[in-house]
């Protein structure tokens, strides 16, 4: 795009080269710089308070449930230093709202996507040709720097492992890959066309280097490998780059320690509501896709604004006129944002994300947060195939803690030592009573995290009966078995 061209959308169809010219030619100029690390505060700040009213004038012109939200705002008057004058957007609005949130008629846009409806109603998140096209824009300078840093001038095999139909993944990487000139291939291990055994058959066929994923998926395939007979050290799969749920360094570690040529990085954090939010660099960070986007952190209590670094609830206003354009958007993560370094391979504020708000877990004597409690299990922790983290009350009322482990056979006393160390870490961290079961036939449920939750597919909470989301994990556990 350095030549101020409008960006193709990934193969979604035929584009105008007349519309939004001047839309396409102002975002070139600024995602351009940003990517070239020169793109000044001052410009920036520019860019960002211009496209704000530009969204706010497209959406309540066209949106009918925005044209209600925001009644009464003069949305000529709001800036982004006062953006928090105005009303949330939630969860339950696009569940209540449904193809009311859209700024146009379906048609105008290019493809249809849907959530998953697991805990809730599943909620319309059509893309057009501008959302595709900006959205990708992240997606290809992540992939492009990071491919180059592992592979140098040669491109790897893409194995892309996700739900593709009304899923926004299978398309993304789909055009990314073919914009880079890399050969991928689909290979869903949950779907029963395809299975553990054709897709480890293929990765080793084909000499999948580079695995698209959720970070449960690189233990559920070390696992199906063992089961189906396989050298883990002789497969080709060098990079697994994860997404849908958090993968922890911890966790990353101890990938790396049942795939020997193997390494972990976080490729992309977003929804399909809110797109393509930020993207992974070489070093496991996450960079926000700064253009196109607003950020606030909030006390996901009270709604507080906290400011644009630290810890809280992440919100997004979105600053693309697409066909679902969001403003101060509850997304429900709770995330930390930190200002980015000198040298960092990506742009951008760097941000890692802590876990869902509801899945928030009172253990003991503190609250922890998804991303805590699995650091906690896992710091060290090498041969890791599966864990799962049951709790119970006490007579005495107070909080008990199991982890199941799936450890990969060894040494009795390394495995007995593995389970000392986690159960005094987690007794330090919560005051609660822990133990480790050390169990090779996990349930299945542990697996379904990037389709549910984290907390479903991992925790267990016998204190209170199961939620919807653990209902639904246990509903489509099946898909994700090993042998089938």
């Amino acid at each position: 795009m350095r030549d101020g061209r409008r960006p193709g959308p990934g193969g979604t169809g035929p584009l105008d080269p007349d519309a939004d010219s001047e839309f396409w030619s102002a975002y070139g100029q600024v995602s351009d710089a940003f990517y070239r690390g020169e793109l000044t505060a001052a410009d920036r700040e520019r860019w960002e308070g211009e496209r704000l009213t530009a969204v706010l004038r497209h959406v309540t012109r066209r949106s009918p449930f925005y044209r209600r939200h925001l009644a009464g705002v003069d949305v000529e008057a709001v800036t982004p230093a006062n953006l928090a004058d105005l009303p949330f957007t939630t969860k339950d609005d696009l569940r209540r709202e449904m193809h009311d949130v859209l700024s146009g008629p379906l048609h105008e846009a290019r493809i249809y996507y849907e959530t998953t409806g697991t805990t809730g109603a599943a909620t319309p998140c059509p893309r057009g040709e501008k959302d595709i096209a900006t959205s990708n824009i992240a997606v290809r300078e992540s992939w492009r720097r990071m491919l180059e840093a592992r592979f140098g001038g040669r491109m790897p095999v893409v194995g892309l492992m996700g739900p593709s139909e009304l899923y926004a993944f299978g398309d993304v990487f789909t055009a990314v890959a073919a914009e880079l000139g890399a050969c991928h291939v689909k290979i869903w291990p949950e779907s029963p066309r395809v299975g553990f055994r054709k897709a480890l058959r293929l990765i080793e066929e084909l000499e999948v280097e580079v695995v698209v994923c959720a970070p449960a998926l690189c233990l559920s395939l070390a696992k199906a490998a063992l089961h189906y007979g396989y050298d883990l050290a002789r497969l080709p799969v060098k990079l697994f780059l994860t997404l849908g749920e958090i993968c922890t360094p911890q966790f990353a570690d101890n990938v790396a320690t049942l795939w020997p040529q193997a390494v972990v990085r976080p490729t992309l954090y977003g929804s399909q509501e809110a797109l393509c939010i930020a993207t992974g660099a070489d070093t496991g960070a996450l960079h926000l896709a700064q253009p196109n986007y607003l950020t606030e952190l909030v006390e996901p209590d009270t709604g507080a604004v906290v400011g644009d670094t630290g810890e809280g609830e992440l919100v997004l206003t979105m600053l693309v006129d697409g066909i679902k354009p969001l403003i101060r958007y509850r997304t429900g993560d709770l995330v930390r944002i930190l200002p980015a370094g000198p040298g960092e391979p990506l742009p951008g504020p760097r941000i890692q994300v802590i876990g869902r708000v509801a899945d928030r877990i009172p253990l003991g004597d503190v609250t922890l947060q998804p991303a805590e409690l699995e650091a906690a299990i896992l710091d060290g922790v090498g041969g890791c195939l599966g864990y799962q983290v049951v709790i119970d009350r006490q007579d005495d009322g107070s909080d008990a803690v199991t982890v199941r482990m799936d450890l990969l056979a060894g040494a009795e006393g390394e495995r007995q030592g593995i389970g000392e160390a986690v159960a005094a870490r987690l007794r330090e961290r919560t005051g609660a009573h822990a133990g480790i079961v050390v169990d090779t036939d996990l349930d299945p449920v542990t697996h379904t995290g990037s389709f549910v939750s984290w907390k479903a597919a991992r925790v267990v909470d016998n204190r209170s009966g199961p939620d919807r989301a653990v209902l639904t994990a246990r509903q489509v556990a099946h898909r994700y078995a090993i042998t089938t």
